[in-house]
């Protein structure tokens, strides 16, 4: 796991996208419950109600086109999306990054502990997700934020993901988002 690459690449990112106002973390906050809660459907497990609880790992149309209704891809994105839910991962990994990156983390990432913190179910370790509090960093004592960054990693390997995977997804992910910086999105 190198998490510094990954802290670097989003760093660039978030320069290039250069917004600086006043609402910035607590739009990145909410930013990152909403790529949790969108992971967190992709999985399905929660949905007792339905029969149909298989996570989302395949589809043959992009996110844009599958949430139409559409069978195939008609081309508006132009990228056919494997793993819907390693995708919706990724995208809250880049959240993750970017409040680490508020916090001055990636300046601490060679001697914090970096662990995996797996709760006894993936609705637990998502509902506590939801529930850290994402503005706490404390240098010394980790804070909420080293908890959570811990937990999130863990959600990725109950999720089945290997870290090779999501290291993989994450930058074709951080390749999208320059292109989405490109064409105004």
């Amino acid at each position: 796991m190198n998490l510094q690459k990954l802290f670097d690449t989003q760093k660039v990112l978030r320069d290039r996208i250069g917004y600086n106002g006043e609402d910035r973390f607590e739009k990145l906050i909410l930013a990152l419950l909403v790529e949790i809660g969108e992971c967190a459907n992709e999985w399905r497990g929660f949905k007792f109600w339905s029969k149909d609880q298989e996570p989302r790992t395949s589809m043959n149309t992009c996110n844009h086109c599958n949430r139409l209704g559409r069978k195939a891809c008609i081309g508006c994105y132009g990228k056919l999306y494997n793993n819907p839910l390693l995708e919706e991962y990724v995208d809250g990994l880049h959240f993750v990054l970017e409040i680490g990156l508020e916090h001055g983390i990636d300046e601490l990432i060679e001697v914090l502990a970096i662990d995996d913190l797996k709760l006894s179910s993936i609705t637990k370790q998502f509902t506590l997700l939801f529930q850290t509090d994402w503005d706490v960093y404390e240098e010394g004592n980790g804070g909420y934020y080293h908890e959570g960054l811990e937990l999130y990693i863990g959600l990725g390997e109950m999720l089945g993901f290997t870290w090779e995977e999501i290291e993989t997804a994450y930058f074709e992910k951080n390749k999208v988002n320059h292109e989405r910086q490109n064409t105004g999105y």
